[in-house]
């Protein structure tokens, strides 16, 4: 069974900025497409960002140009960068593989709160 385990989350004021981490025991994010996702209270999860591991990255709208994942493959370590929050990017922050990959087993997320 896939394991991830991310961290980074926290409480941040409207505009401020965080990064978040995932790693994996399980997985070799330099030969999987990965992505980040979330869910906020009372929605279904959606996907925020996907990269390949080559030059392809998408993200979803809401979040294009003050998002950015990356990757750091020798470490084994998937990032997202997330400037200029909006109190409606709160919500708990889930990496796991593409979505074209179906991702099944999930990690316990990282929770991020945007409030002032």
């Amino acid at each position: 069974q896939e394991q991830f385990v991310e961290s980074g989350g926290g409480l941040v004021q409207p505009g401020g900025s965080l990064r978040l981490s995932c790693t994996s025991p399980t997985t070799i994010f330099s030969i999987t497409a990965m992505a980040w996702y979330r869910q906020a209270p009372g929605k279904q999860r959606e996907m925020v960002a996907e990269n390949d591991g080559g030059t392809y990255e998408n993200y979803a709208e809401s979040v294009q140009g003050r998002f950015t994942i990356s990757r750091d493959d020798a470490r084994n370590v998937i990032y997202l960068q997330m400037n200029r929050l909006k109190p409606e990017d709160t919500a708990v922050y889930y990496c796991n593989k593409a979505p074209a990959l179906a991702p099944v087993s999930w990690g316990q997320g990282a929770q991020v709160t945007v409030s002032s």
